[in-house]
């Protein structure tokens, strides 16, 4: 795994220095070497930091062809880089190292921008090619690797990390309201909008073209999830879950391979434990690990974690988190680029920090819920359809908009009223809303004058075209949940203890399988969930093990935030007269915190957008 950074301009670029020190601003990405390209025109210059993972000696970067004539700099692991090899030494390429960047470059020398449908792995990466005068940028399917860009007065900027574009003092930091107000809303930042104005994410699936000689540019999609097969409601189940296993095995030993050590997270949940499962019969000791909270009986797995390692005889570590203290928060808001509303970013660094001392790559259960309806949101959608659609439209946004107008955002049966008035034959509910429009308005005070708020209009933009609602729930969590939180907090957790997760359920035959083949019936009902996977768990897993539990990747935040350095900070920071924020809806959050209430996940919001904002000074 790597950190890249480029610039592309139709005049030769004047200052030069801050390519550097944005390079090494990502060192953490990649601490085994950096290197740096110059176009012989001054017009590209492309930077890299290098995580070792593969062809140890021959993978330096940038690289180029033998020519000289087309230069990579590439973030990611291509998997099935072997048979693409062995596909282009057929048609005649030579390769002088076994890294799968070369097969990258030698794929768009055969097939050009469409080279990326054939890929198969996480990546971003940055093709110049000289006699088109073009720079291409790709970013995977799922959205496992970041890349961030700027397109101003014919010149594009990119980068793995914000703060790397950040690096150049010229560059102004003003937060973009509508994605400000987005974060608000949704707790991530959705597509290809940015928390800094001027500068964009090239979203999932997509490639960037960047014409050298205009200063043009296009983005393309190239892939996007499958229909749903008709008549897959009739396949054989056990089909199905023979199917299943085969490609999930295929996907976790191609994964596997590395020229170091690999070793699992196991969080002691059904994904984690089936990779774990089946990384076991690709021979040799497994190394595992799990971040445990004794005390908490409520965030710990650890002993189904420990169930797990003795039945695969792995050589299992159980991390004990403690001793945590408040610092680890604006640790993160600086690494976290774009500000993320999940407290499981925590717990998320620290089994990271601790993996990170003892191997370079790991293999995670990321993308499990996703695919196969794991969250509740999905039992929810399918209860919703079943149960409330005979109930007119009209009849239940009149009491879903009556029952919210009257209840403070933290009170029982507020989240369930809100759903209620769903438009359940095309609409998603937001199941884990942090504040609607009501509550940004009162939170921002003077700042609300004249504000875009227009948080609900674009996530109701990203909502797929599905009759069926639990279709519609895992598709939406694909391209918005999962590609901008879940995946962001592996990815920043990970690389800044130069650590590469690699997640064998985002294979691209595994995620148009779940879409394509798995009927809904086989994700989510009304009364269970990821219906499918608990069914392979069974045969995998031990009988012991129970596949009933969906605890998540939390922490005791509310208990530390009860009083103590905890409660300190947070005050110090949400509370001071610079906040962002109105200091009197603050302060009701943090009494409804002292009557027990749940709005820890709120106050979190708030304070990751403060120390980022500080981190970073940026104005609003």
């Amino acid at each position: 795994m790597c950190g890249i950074i480029g610039i592309s301009s139709v005049l030769p670029v004047e200052t030069r220095d801050w390519l550097a020190v944005g390079r090494d601003s990502m060192r953490h990405r990649g601490p085994d070497g950096e290197g740096i390209f110059w176009s012989a025109d001054g017009r590209v210059g492309l930077g890299h930091r290098r995580l070792s993972i593969l062809d140890l000696a021959g993978g330096h970067q940038p690289m180029s062809t033998q020519d000289k004539q087309v230069v990579i700099v590439f973030n990611g692991e291509i998997y099935n880089h072997n048979s693409l090899r062995s596909e282009l030494v057929n048609r005649g390429y030579l390769f002088n190292s076994t890294s799968d960047t070369e097969v990258i470059l030698a794929s768009y020398q055969e097939w050009g921008r469409g080279c990326v449908a054939r890929l198969h792995g996480m990546f971003s990466f940055a093709i110049y090619d000289s006699p088109k005068s073009t720079v291409l940028l790709a970013r995977d399917r799922a959205g496992e690797k970041p890349l961030f860009y700027s397109i101003d007065k014919g010149e594009l900027r990119f980068a793995s990390e914000l703060k790397a574009l950040t690096s150049d003092t010229k560059f102004s930091k003003h937060v973009d309201r509508r994605a400000f107000d987005c974060y608000l809303s949704m707790g991530y930042i959705p597509g290809d909008l940015c928390i800094l104005e001027g500068v964009n994410k090239l979203p999932p699936a997509h490639t960037l073209s960047f014409n050298l000689k205009d200063g043009s540019f296009d983005i393309l999609r190239y892939w996007d999830l499958p229909a749903l097969a008709s008549g897959a409601a009739e396949h054989c189940e056990d089909d199905l879950l023979d199917e299943l296993e085969n490609l999930l095995e295929s996907s976790v030993r191609r994964q596997l391979v590395a020229d170091v050590p690999v070793s699992l997270l196991l969080s002691g949940g059904v994904d984690s434990s089936l990779i774990t499962a089946l990384a076991a019969r690709n021979g040799g000791r497994l190394k595992t690990f799990t971040v445990g909270f004794s005390g908490h009986a409520d965030y710990d797995e650890s002993a189904h974690a420990q169930l797990i390692a003795q039945h695969f005889d792995t050589d299992h570590t159980l991390l004990e988190a403690d001793d945590v203290t408040p610092a680890i928060m604006s640790l993160l808001a600086r690494q976290y680029d774009e500000p993320i509303a999940d407290s499981s970013m925590i717990p998320t660094f620290l089994v990271s920090q601790q993996i990170g001392q003892h191997c370079k790559v790991a293999l995670g259960g990321d993308g499990g819920d996703e695919l196969f309806g794991g969250y509740y949101s999905a039992s929810r959608m399918a209860a919703l359809q079943q149960h409330y659609s005979w109930i007119p439209q009209s009849l239940r946004q009149i009491i879903s908009q009556a029952g919210v107008a009257m209840l403070p955002i933290e009170a029982r049966g507020r989240h369930f009223l809100h759903h209620l008035g769903a438009d359940i034959s095309k609409d998603i509910p937001s199941f884990m809303p942090k504040f609607d429009r009501r509550n940004r308005i009162k939170l921002l005070g003077l700042h609300a004058k004249g504000w875009p708020m227009v948080a609900d209009e674009i996530r109701k933009s990203r909502i797929p075209a599905h009759s069926d609602a639990v279709q519609r729930i895992t598709r939406f969590d694909f391209a918005n949940f999962m590609a901008e939180d879940i995946l962001v907090k592996v990815d920043r957790a990970s690389m800044l203890n130069s650590l590469e997760v690699r997640s064998p359920f985002l294979d691209v035959s595994v995620i148009e399988f779940a879409f394509r083949k798995v009927p809904s019936s086989l994700k989510a009902t009304s009364v269970d969930r990821k219906i499918l996977l608990k069914k392979l768990a069974s045969r995998l897993l031990p009988p012991e093990f129970d596949k009933q539990r969906k605890m998540g990747f939390g922490i005791p935040l509310d208990r530390w935030l009860a009083g103590g350095p905890w409660r300190r900070m947070f005050e110090e920071v949400l509370l001071d007269s610079g906040s962002s924020f109105s200091r009197n809806e603050v302060l009701k959050l943090f009494r409804s915190l002292d009557k027990g209430r749940p709005v820890k996940e709120y106050l979190f919001c708030l304070m990751q957008f403060e120390l980022w904002r500080k981190e970073y000074d940026v104005s609003i």
